[in-house]
């Protein structure tokens, strides 16, 4: 089945596609202004209620394809570095439980990917985001995915390896879940007194935002950590993520493919290192 994405999109609250119009100029200033304040823009209900559906009835078929991960990663998912101080954030590793359903479950035409192509949405993103450089994520397992969550799941701090994450939320688990960061933590370079404070708990920088099913969701993940709350009941966390970066043609590194989707393609070697922001991962 195709679908049409301007029949899932409650486009009358959100004209993306009408940017010469009054409306989507009040739209784009409330969140750039949100992307300014925390790094973070939540558009409530950016599906409409069919769209949602859609959206729950693709995680679900697809969910079989998940990848899950038992592990234990750093903020910045590389390798530990003896070198450093035994407390310093790079040697700090946490058990990570979660599962991504890869890109390449998602053909054209399905109505997570429609949405991704629909004319009006990369325009749109780029205009709230204000960047110049402004491209898709080139990655064949990661531009499109979803990730799923169960009890007892959650993701632990870390840092986004590309610069601008568009998200959507699709389904809730009966409790926890909630989506915490650190606005801009990194913007200045690696910070790496501030990360220390966050994984220890004691920041008193850290934000918490819980998303409804049909929220879109604009944030920064490459300069502000996050994480994924644990949680609980029988119902899997949907979130669906649509990529974007500031260079043509990046892709993960091997590692982190692997870390994620628990496989790696021959793009993912032959394009390593390309990232030119000079942080560790």
């Amino acid at each position: 089945m195709r679908f049409d994405p301007a029949s899932l999109i409650d486009l009358d609250r959100y004209p993306i596609d009408r940017p010469d119009s009054g409306a989507f100029q009040r739209l784009l200033t409330s969140v750039q202004k949100d992307l300014d304040h925390s790094g973070c823009a939540v558009l409530k209900k950016f599906l409409n209620d069919d769209g949602i559906a859609a959206f729950v009835a693709e995680a679900e078929n697809a969910a079989p394809q998940a990848y899950r991960a038992f592990n234990r990663t750093n903020a910045y998912f590389t390798k530990d570095d003896a070198t450093l101080p035994t407390d310093h954030p790079v040697r700090q590793f946490f058990d990570r439980s979660n599962a991504f359903i890869p890109a390449d479950n998602f053909k054209q035409g399905t109505a997570l990917r429609s949405i991704f192509d629909f004319p009006p949405f990369d325009p749109f993103v780029k205009a709230a985001l204000r960047q110049d450089k402004f491209y898709r994520y080139a990655d064949p397992l990661a531009d499109v995915i979803v990730n799923m969550a169960e009890a007892g799941n959650g993701f632990p701090w870390h840092f986004d390896t590309n610069n601008f994450t568009v998200t959507l939320a699709v389904q809730n688990a009966d409790g926890g879940g909630a989506f915490e960061y650190v606005p801009n933590i990194r913007a200045s370079g690696e910070n790496f007194a501030e990360v220390q404070k966050v994984l220890e708990g004691r920041s008193d920088k850290v934000k918490t935002l819980n998303l409804e099913p049909g929220d879109l969701q604009l944030f920064l993940g490459r300069n502000s950590l996050h994480r994924v709350a644990p949680l609980s009941g029988e119902t899997p966390r949907y979130v669906a993520i649509f990529s974007y970066v500031e260079e043509p043609g990046m892709v993960a590194t091997p590692e982190r493919a692997i870390q994620l989707y628990g496989r790696a393609l021959p793009v993912h070697y032959e394009r390593a290192g390309l990232k030119s922001d000079g942080y560790l991962d």
